[in-house]
């Protein structure tokens, strides 16, 4: 579904992806772990294309999208759901969700509601409250929800759980897997990287703009260079 070669992403002089090669096939988990600063969101700000690149190239179900404006790659099945939430905190939680339609037109807007709230029954109770008068973690339940109002193909999640209790973090994760299972491709970036990793079918570690290390995520939760760098063991 999407295939990354050669990408590289600056900030002014300073290089922050440097050649970085990656592939999400249809279907699966794909986890991104790396140290802060490594270039884990400036990746996923690349392919949803509010990051500029400076090489290499981005194919999205076959096609190349790296010339692609952001509101293309959100009509081609890309959704973004950025690190921090985001979400319009004035607006309604109804008016978020809306505006992660806004460029679709077809009728099934009503059904996609539905099955947000279904996900999320806290989004319903609260569907005409303001987005900033919510938890942290109910922030993130409407972010993500108003990212699947898109009805996207492949879904990019940027630190889900920052921020976030433990109990809650536990039920984000285990919201992606149900999409997952549903049917949605994910590319997830995620600072608890032994979660993250126990979730995935494959795994990649960026170092200083560069993929180090990928495999399964089962190999990486035992390789013992991951496990020293990143999972604290």
């Amino acid at each position: 579904m999407l295939e990354i070669s050669g990408l590289c992403s600056a900030y002014g002089r300073i290089e922050v992806l440097s050649g970085v090669n990656l592939s999400v096939a249809r279907g699966e988990i794909v986890s991104l772990i790396g140290a802060n600063g490594a270039g884990k969101t400036t990746l996923l700000r690349a392919i949803s294309g509010v990051q500029p690149i400076t090489a290499g190239t981005i194919s999205f179900a076959g096609k190349p999208i790296e010339a692609a404006p952001p509101h293309r790659r959100v009509l081609a099945g890309i959704a973004h759901v950025p690190e921090g939430r985001q979400v319009f905190q004035p607006l309604s939680v109804a008016d978020n969700l809306r505006l992660g339609a806004f460029l679709r037109s077809d009728r099934g807007l009503a059904a996609d509601f539905a099955s947000v709230y279904a996900m999320f029954p806290m989004l319903a109770e609260k569907r005409r409250d303001p987005a900033g008068g919510l938890s942290g973690g109910q922030q993130q339940m409407l972010a993500i929800g108003r990212a699947l109002m898109a009805s996207p193909k492949l879904l990019l999640l940027d630190e889900p759980s920052m921020g976030l209790a433990p109990m809650l973090a536990q039920q984000i994760l285990e919201a992606v897997v149900q999409l997952n299972r549903e049917g949605l491709t994910v590319l997830l970036v995620e600072q608890n990287a032994t979660a993250a990793l126990a979730i995935a079918d494959r795994g990649y570690v960026i170092e200083n703009g560069e993929i180090s290390h990928s495999g399964s995520g089962a190999s990486l939760l035992e390789d013992p260079r991951v496990r020293q760098a990143y999972l604290g063991l």
